[in-house]
């Protein structure tokens, strides 16, 4: 590549991907914060299998209707979404899930600001919606099985 700076022209040579001693830091990073990402959702949408009466009470305490239907969402939702984020397979699709699910859980459920504790909640799950939108954005990374299966694809 020739940049041009104050009239002059030099050209940089490009890195060979993986010459650089903090990809494999990266790599391993993004693995870890992906897993730890993604252990919140796979942790509540087992426990809304193991307590679906009391979770289906509790929508409809919230004022929600047809909660039966909407709790299976929801868990396949966080299912879905958090086994591929792990897994690295189809892992913008697993976040965008994710993302849908965190709207109305987030609106309906922990919009109250005058507790307290739902601010509290409110904002972890700003938090997490900011973390799903980097991941979105910038993939599982190389430790997943998306770049295994780009990789073959490409025939590398």
């Amino acid at each position: 590549m020739v940049y041009g700076v104050g009239g002059g022209e030099y050209e940089l040579q490009k890195e060979e991907k993986g010459d650089d001693p903090m990809d494999k830091w990266k790599a391993l990073a993004t693995l870890v914060g992906r897993i730890l990402l993604a252990l919140i959702f796979l942790q509540s949408g087992i426990g809304k299998i193991g307590n679906f009466a009391g979770t289906a009470q509790y929508m409809t305490s919230q004022g929600m209707s047809n909660t039966s239907f909407f709790l299976v969402g929801a868990i396949f939702f966080e299912l879905a979404g958090s086994i591929t984020i792990m897994l690295g397979c189809f892992t913008r699709f697993g976040a965008l899930l994710l993302l849908i699910f965190l709207i109305p859980t987030t609106l309906v459920f922990h919009a109250d600001s005058a507790d307290p504790m739902q601010k509290i909640q409110f904002m972890k799950n700003v938090s997490m919606f900011g973390g799903l939108l980097v991941l979105f954005s910038t993939g599982a990374g190389r430790y997943s099985l998306d770049y295994l299966l780009r990789k073959r694809d490409r025939g590398e």
